[in-house]
């Protein structure tokens, strides 16, 4: 029974890593990307147990575990200290040019906000982005934070896609838009630094593919990859903060990075998952800073939690277009680009199965 048993794993933990590399969009398939350290660590228990089983099954699940494990590390080990860094380390000094940034999912039914606050004067960050929050957030947060971050942008609802963004720095003809469906807001804004520099900015917080939000990933795809295009064509210093409902080792943020040719701190330094704050076995890096290449890294950590499902994540990036060539900066192919194109033209055109 044993042999069967762990055979029977061996191969459904194959069968997920295998679905998880089909090009569609339907949710069940997508969730597979997700949890790929937690079927690592399930591969790597059968292959353990395999060597107690007995013939013929034995082989069978060693196979099947070890392809198992090769496959996901490939995806996995970018996010690891084993791998090279993308971003490169920012030098001392150069104050003026960095920008820290602060990302937090409110959870809207939590209602710790005293939390939120504490960490946010304790780490003073220059720019603090809220997502899930409605308008009871947004009134904590104004009478807390308006004073010292006195550039806001307000986007308070209730359908757990609110977001609010608060500045110490000047913010530059800021856009609330709805690049995809009408109830998704994102935010678009120039940043002026200390330096006197402008950079670019895009909040955003896509739908995520589940069955009680979507069928599908078509529309969060196509949302990511339109501002990717945008960062692409523009050529200018940009950051995207937020919550993507997306991993970092998915097919379609890997198609974001390329096609926008965005670097992510996290590789080779770590995942600092955000989610899920509760638990600690089911965890995944939901909440995302990334930098075109005119940026460097000064620090990047995962900050306690506040009673929310996802974790705080603080960035600090200096702006230095000098240092750009230090970074191998991802580039989308023909191919690539005509699949992100047909991707946005068909979440602008189809209406989303509820």
């Amino acid at each position: 029974m044993l042999s069967i048993a762990v055979t029977t794993l061996a191969i459904l933990l194959l069968g997920i890593t295998i679905l998880a590399r089909l090009p569609f969009h339907w949710w069940w398939i997508r969730c597979c990307e997700f949890p790929r350290m937690q079927i690592s660590m399930l591969a790597l228990l059968t292959l353990l147990l395999a060597s107690l089983s007995e013939s013929p099954w034995r082989w069978l699940a060693v196979s099947s575990s070890l392809v198992t494990l090769v496959i996901q590390a490939c995806y996995i080990l970018p996010w690891t200290r084993l791998w090279p860094v993308q971003v490169q380390r920012a030098e001392p000094g150069q104050d003026e040019r960095c920008i820290r940034l602060l990302v937090a999912n409110v959870l809207t039914p939590n209602r710790n906000a005293a939390g939120l606050i504490e960490l946010i004067n304790q780490h003073e960050p220059d720019i603090v982005l809220t997502l899930e929050s409605d308008d009871w957030w947004g009134k904590q947060l104004d009478a807390a934070l308006a004073k010292q971050w006195p550039h806001v942008v307000r986007i308070p609802q209730d359908n757990l896609y609110g977001m609010h963004l608060y500045s110490r720095l000047p913010l530059v003809s800021p856009q609330v838009e709805r690049l995809i469906q009408d109830d998704i807001p994102s935010i678009s804004t120039g940043v002026t630094l200390r330096c006197g520099e402008d950079i670019q900015l895009y909040a955003v917080h896509p739908r995520p593919p589940a069955p009680n939000e979507s069928k599908e990933s078509l529309w969060r795809d196509a949302e990511l990859l339109l501002i990717g295009k945008r960062i692409h064509d523009g050529a200018f210093p940009a950051l995207v903060a937020g919550d993507l409902n997306d991993v970092a080792w998915s097919r379609t943020t890997r198609l974001f990075c390329r096609v926008s040719g965005m670097l992510d701190p996290r590789r080779g330094r770590g995942m600092f998952s955000t989610f899920h704050a509760h638990y600690p076995l089911l965890r995944w890096p939901l909440d995302h800073v990334f930098s075109s290449e005119h940026f460097t890294l000064r620090d990047m950590r995962r900050l306690p939690g506040f009673g929310s499902d996802h974790f705080p994540i603080l960035t600090t990036l200096c702006y230095r277009p000098s240092r750009a060539d230090e970074h191998e900066t991802p580039e989308a192919n023909g191919d690539e680009h005509r699949e992100a194109r047909a991707t946005i033209r068909e979440g602008k055109e189809r209406e989303q199965e509820d």
